[in-house]
C-alpha cells in the first residue's frame, strides 16, 4: 500500500524517481506525485491517477535536480485527488516530506498546530508530519524530524527534504523503508523492487531507526539518538525477475513460474528422504499449534493445520491475525505461533506475532521476501525463495506457502521418531512437473472462461483439505474479476448458499480421489437437480461425473494431501482468464494494495 522512492547522488534525480514509482505501482495506488530540489526552491508536482498522468506535468524546472522523493498513495484519510496526493510542504515551503503508514493522533496534532497558526490544505493525516517538523526546526532537520515523531502516535514509513540541506532524513516505524547503497548514490525505497536496477547493497531500517543520507554516506541512528551499524544485505533476486518477459501480465507470469517457485522451495530441504529445516523450535515444549495470516496466506493455513494435525499429531487452529490480534488467545510458552506472510510486512500479522511473542509463545515465520520485518522479527523461519511476486492476487505465494508448511509438519513428525514414507516423498518432487502439465492446457481454461465471464455470482465448493482451496479459488475470481464468488465446504451448501443455485449459478467443484469424493458426486447432484451451472475439477475419468457436469478439467492424479497443490491452478488460470476476457486490469485490481501495511 503506497510507495515511496527517494534519490541523491550524482544523476538527474527524477528519472530515477519515476522509474522507481512505476516499480511500485503493483502495491496499488490512486494518485502519485514528486518534489526535487530546484535552484532556489522545492519542486513538487503531483496528480491524481497514473503515473502517466505525473510524467506529462514534468517541467525544465525539474529536470537538472540529483535530489528527490516521490510517492505513489492509496488513500486512506481523504478521497484520492491532486491535492491530499504526497508529497506534503510545510506552510513556507522549505520542508517537503513523503509518508506510507497512518497517524493515530493527526486529529489532536492538527488542531493544535492550527492553534499555532499552521495552514492545513488537504485532509491526509499525513500532513500534520510536515507541519510538526517544520514547528521544531532550528537549522538541522534530522533533530527537527526526531522532535516530531516524539509526538506522533501510528505508523510511519517517511522521507524528508528541506531546501537548505543537501540530505535526505528517513525514518520508520511499522512502515517498511530500505536504503540502496550504491557508488556515490544512494536509493531509498519502501520496497526493494525500486531498488534492485541500482543497487543489491541494501540497509533494511528497523522501527524506531532514523538515517541521515547525503549521497555518499548513511548514518543510522535510534530515535534516541544512539548510533548503530546496519547491516548491509544483498538482494539476491534481479531486476529481471520483475519484468514481465513476454507474457500479457505479472499474474500470468507467476502463475507459470510456480513449477521453479516450488522446486525452490523444496530445494535443499529433503536429503536422503528426510526433511532438514533450520529452525530454532524447543519441539518439547510444543503442545499446540497457531497459524495466523490474511488473505491467502491463512488459505494456506488452513491447509497447514490438516497437515500439522495428520502428520506431526499436534493440535492446530487457524486465526486471521486481524482477529487474534485482538482478541484474549490463550498463548504461553506451550504454544508455537506460526506467522505467514508473503511480504513479511503484512502489518496485522506483524501485530499478530508481536503479541505472541510477548505471551512467551514460540514464533516462527513463514515468508518470502528476505529482509522483511516478519522475517528480522521471527525466533526463526523458512524462506519461500517464490521470487518476487508483482499481481497483486497472489499465486505462486500461495503452493509454496501451502509447501512449505507440509514440510513444517513432516520435520514435526520426524522429531517424534514416525516415519515419512519414501512414496509420498517421491509423490512431493513430482509435483513441479504435474504443474507444468496442467499449464500446458491452459488453452482449455481459456474456451471454458469465455462461458462465465458474464456471470455475476460463482459458488466454489470442497471438502476436507479441498475446502481451502475452493475458498482461495472464489477470492482470486473476486479479486481481479469483480465476480462476487464464494468458497463453501460443499456439505454446508445446504446450509443456505443452495437458495442461490439455478440456472445462472456457476457452480466450481473440486472432485479429485479421496475419501470424501462419493459425498461430493452427491453434493453435485444436488446443484444439478437445481439447474446450475457445473465446473469440475477432478483427476478421475467417472460417467457420472462426466453427465453432471458442464465442463471438467483434469489434473494428475496425486496423494490426497498434495491436490490442493494441483487442484489450485486451474482455478487462478480461470479467474485470470475470465478478468483478461473482461478486459480489467489483472495485475492492478481495483481498490486493492499488493502488500497491506496499515491495519
Amino acid at each position: 500500500m503506497c510507495g515511496i522512492i527517494a534519490y541523491i547522488g550524482y544523476r538527474p534525480a527524477l528519472p530515477i524517481l519515476l522509474d522507481g514509482l512505476k516499480k511500485l505501482e503493483y502495491r496499488g495506488y490512486d494518485s502519485a506525485g514528486f518534489s526535487v530540489m530546484g535552484e532556489k526552491e522545492l519542486v513538487t508536482v503531483k496528480r491524481k491517477g497514473r503515473i502517466s498522468e505525473l510524467e506529462k506535468a514534468v517541467d525544465s524546472s525539474a529536470t537538472a535536480s540529483k535530489i528527490g522523493i516521490a510517492h505513489t498513495r492509496w488513500a486512506t484519510h481523504g478521497e484520492p485527488n491532486e491535492i491530499n496526493a504526497h508529497p506534503h510542504l510545510s506552510c513556507d515551503g522549505s520542508i517537503v516530506i513523503v509518508h506510507n503508514g497512518i497517524i493515530e493522533n493527526y486529529s489532536v496534532l492538527k488542531e493544535l498546530l492550527i492553534s499555532e497558526g499552521h495552514r492545513f490544505t488537504s485532509e491526509t493525516d499525513s500532513e500534520v508530519i510536515v507541519h510538526l517538523i517544520e514547528k521544531f526546526y532550528r537549522g538541522n532537520l534530522e533533530s527537527a524530524v526526531v522532535a516530531a515523531l516524539e509526538n506522533v502516535e501510528g505508523t510511519y514509513g517517511l522521507a524528508v527534504l528541506h531546501r537548505s540541506e543537501n540530505k535526505i532524513v528517513v525514518a520508520r516505524k511499522g512502515s517498511p523503508m530500505v536504503i540502496g547503497l550504491g557508488q556515490n548514490e544512494t536509493i531509498i525505497a519502501s520496497d526493494a523492487v525500486a531498488i534492485v536496477a541500482h543497487t543489491k547493497k541494501v540497509v533494511y531500517l528497523n522501527d524506531n531507526e532514523i538515517a541521515v543520507i547525503n549521497g555518499t554516506e548513511c548514518i543510522v541512528r535510534k530515535l534516541d539518538g544512539s548510533m548503530i551499524t546496519p547491516e548491509i544485505q544483498e538482494i539476491r533476486w534481479t531486476a529481471g525477475q520483475i519484468e514481465k518477459r513476454g507474457f500479457k501480465h505479472f499474474m500470468l507470469k507467476e502463475i507459470f513460474e510456480q513449477p521453479e517457485a516450488i522446486l525452490n522451495t523444496l530445494r535443499g530441504r529433503i536429503k536422503d528422504n528426510r526433511v532438514k529445516l533450520s529452525l530454532s523450535v524447543d519441539f518439547d515444549r510444543v503442545k499446540r499449534i497457531l497459524l495466523t495470516a490474511c488473505g491467502t496466506s491463512w488459505h494456506s493455513a488452513l491447509i497447514g493445520k490438516i497437515y500439522f494435525e495428520k502428520y506431526a499429531g499436534i493440535p492446530a487452529e487457524v486465526d486471521y491475525a486481524s482477529e487474534f490480534r485482538y482478541r484474549q488467545g490463550i498463548i504461553d510458552e506451550n504454544v508455537l505461533v506460526v506467522v505467514i506472510s508473503q511480504s513479511g510486512e503484512t502489518a496485522d500479522t506483524l501485530a499478530a506475532l508481536r503479541k505472541a511473542k510477548t505471551a512467551g509463545a514460540q514464533v516462527i515465520g513463514i515468508v518470502n521476501a528476505v529482509g522483511s520485518t516478519i522475517a528480522r522479527e521471527v525466533n526463526s523461519g523458512i524462506y519461500l525463495h517464490a521470487g518476487p511476486e508483482i499481481g497483486v492476487a497472489s499465486t505462486k505465494a500461495f503452493v509454496c506457502q501451502t509447501m512449505a508448511l507440509l514440510l513444517l509438519s513432516l520435520w514435526f513428525r520426524q522429531e517424534k521418531r514416525l516415519p515419512v514414507s519414501d512414496a509420498f516423498i517421491e509423490r512431493l518432487f513430482q509435483i513441479p512437473a504435474q504443474i507444468g502439465k496442467i499449464l500446458e492446457d491452459a488453452p482449455q481454461i481459456t474456451r471454458i472462461a469465455s462461458e462465465y465471464s458474464q456471470k455475476q455470482n460463482a459458488l466454489y465448493l470442497g471438502r476436507g483439505i479441498s475446502f481451502p482451496v475452493a475458498l482461495e479459488g472464489a477470492l482470486k475470481l473476486k479479486e481481479i474479476s469483480y465476480i462476487h464468488a464464494e468458497g463453501y465446504p460443499a456439505a454446508e451448501m445446504k446450509h443456505g448458499p443452495i437458495a442461490l443455485i439455478d440456472e445462472n449459478m456457476p457452480v466450481v467443484f473440486l472432485a479429485t480421489n479421496g475419501q470424501v469424493f462419493d459425498k461430493v458426486m452427491s453434493n453435485m447432484q444436488e446443484v444439478k437437480a437445481r439447474r446450475g451451472i457445473i465446473l469440475t475439477v477432478t483427476d478421475r475419468e467417472n460417467k457420472l461425473l462426466n453427465d453432471l457436469s458442464n465442463h471438467i478439467f483434469y489434473v494428475p492424479e496425486t496423494d490426497e494431501d498434495l491436490s490442493p497443490l494441483l487442484n489450485v491452478i486451474p482455478l487462478q488460470l480461470l479467474a485470470y482468464e475470465i478478468a483478461d476476457q473482461k478486459g480489467l486490469n489483472v495485475d492492478k485490481p481495483r481498490n486493492l494494495a499488493k502488500s497491506v501495511t496499515v491495519e
